[in-house]
């Protein structure tokens, strides 16, 4: 059976998977949870419930008769500086996204207020996964990319990743060496295959890429995560992950700016924009932080002065060093109930990493007990634990390495469009599926995982990977595995 007959097969039994997903649920018991267990906290569309320490803090900003955005913006700056350093600088905005766009539009967009035809501006961006979203600010080069580009998720079309392309600016995919990018999926799309990245000789294919648009490089942005599915499996001397270290080397050499895309990751307790080489770095604070929604831009004081600038936030023109004004990307403006849930989240990052890192661990040894049970491929699964991504990420690419089928792989747009059997059998059991697409699956400590003092719920994450793993088992089987 060829590759996509298998798929549509696959899909054809969903409804199949689904009533023996549902009969298992209930025999464990996970049917009492009533949908409310989660096994992910990183999707803005789903965000797991506020702790009492965002959600009190938010309520005593708005008991203040005069409550001013200012002071709470100031102190949010104060405490990136101390867990950072001073030569760092933030703003906050009301989505990562917007966070993008304005580092994107500052810092690496070309100039239009001069005379003369505008001049044109190159992006280079490492193909891996999740790259649609920063890569939309430009036009795809070579334009055989752009269907990656362009035709994805929920916002593909004229107002949405068509709208974000900037005047004037293209992307310049450079896919990653050693990577294997092959189609899969029932809504199939290309899938990055990135254990094997060799850092060096993809620095290498960057550097062919600079070199062939160079009067036009005008920045370098990449995927901020640092696990090995997502191409980071190398590390340097102090265990960073190298091939991020070395976009960073090369954006210095080519004087352009350095944007690490780490929505779905954690600051402070992960990594930075000093791990990473970068110049700007992005979170999408309602994600695995746990704060209202918003995004944290942390970058260079050089990087980050025009985007406070930009944001309304870089001072007075009477001497004050930063204010609360209007200016060109003031629809970017988060408010102060969220500046207020974020301040509190932040500080309890600076001043309490144990209470965050402890569920992540205990979350993990959990995650590997299971696995190392698993009936189908159980040598084959790449698991990591990442206090940066607040969770663990379970690769199972390898299980495709003897030339035969392994576990089927979905797409981004399988996780949309709800045709994932495996995420089908984890929702049918009652459980709120992780990501699972391109092979890999990101389980953090989600909603109904967490009591209200943000400690892991045994019994829960138990039942939850347990029926995870049999979601897994089911799809395998009736696959043909």
């Amino acid at each position: 059976m060829h590759r996509h007959e298998w798929y549509q097969a696959l899909f054809e039994k969903t409804p199949e998977i689904e009533r023996e997903a549902r009969a298992y649920g209930e025999s464990i018991g996970l049917d009492r949870f009533a949908g409310g267990v989660a096994l992910y906290s990183g999707m803005s569309s789903r965000p797991a419930p506020l702790p009492d320490y965002v959600i009190e803090a938010i309520i005593a900003a708005n008991r203040e008769p005069v409550g001013s955005v200012k002071s709470i913006e100031d102190r949010i700056r104060s405490l990136i500086k101390d867990a950072y350093g001073d030569r760092f600088d933030c703003a906050v905005v009301n989505t990562c996204e917007a966070g993008l766009r304005v580092a994107i539009e500052t810092l690496v967009a070309p100039p239009v207020l001069r005379r003369g035809d505008a001049r044109r501006a190159a992006m280079l961006f490492p193909y891996g996964e999740d790259c649609d979203w920063g890569a939309a600010y430009g036009r795809p080069f070579p334009p055989k990319y752009k269907n990656v580009a362009i035709d994805r998720s929920v916002s593909a079309g004229e107002l949405g990743m068509e709208a974000k392309c900037l005047s004037d600016l293209d992307t310049l995919f450079v896919p990653f060496a050693n990577a294997r990018y092959e189609v899969h999926g029932i809504r199939q799309n290309i899938v990055p295959f990135l254990l094997d990245v060799d850092a060096e000789a993809t620095i290498a294919n960057l550097e062919r890429m600079a070199a062939r648009h160079g009067a036009n490089l005008s920045g370098l942005h990449a995927i901020g995560y640092d696990t090995p599915g997502y191409g980071y499996h190398e590390r340097d001397a102090e265990g960073r992950a190298l091939l991020m270290r070395r976009f960073g080397d090369l954006a210095r050499h080519y004087d352009i700016p350095f944007i690490v895309d780490s929505a779905s990751a954690l600051p402070i307790i992960g990594n930075g924009p000093a791990e990473f080489n970068a110049d700007v770095q992005l979170w999408s604070l309602d994600k695995i932080a746990r704060a209202p929604t918003a995004g944290l831009i942390v970058g260079r004081e050089d990087a980050m002065l025009p985007i406070r600038k930009g944001l309304g936030l870089a001072g007075d023109r009477f001497g004050n060093v930063s204010s609360h004004g209007k200016a060109v990307f003031s629809a970017f403006d988060p408010g102060r109930t969220a500046l207020a849930g974020v301040l509190a989240a932040l500080t309890m990052l600076h001043e309490d990493p144990e209470r965050i890192r402890r569920p992540i661990d205990r979350l993990h040894d959990i995650v590997c007990r299971h696995f190392a049970a698993i009936s189908c491929f159980a040598g084959d699964f790449v698991i990591t634990k990442s206090y940066h991504l607040g969770g663990t990420e379970v690769n199972y690419l390898r299980s495709w390495d003897g030339g035969g089928k392994g576990i089927p792989i979905f797409t981004l747009e399988d996780l949309y469009a709800e045709t994932n059997p495996i995420g089908r059998a984890l929702s049918a059991m009652g459980v709120q599926p992780p990501p699972i697409y391109a092979g890999e699956m990101m389980i953090t400590p989600g909603a109904g995982l967490l009591d209200d003092k943000g400690e892991l719920i045994a019994e829960k994450a138990e039942l939850a990977v347990q029926g995870l793993v049999r979601s897994i088992e089911i799809v395998c089987r009736h696959a043909g595995l």
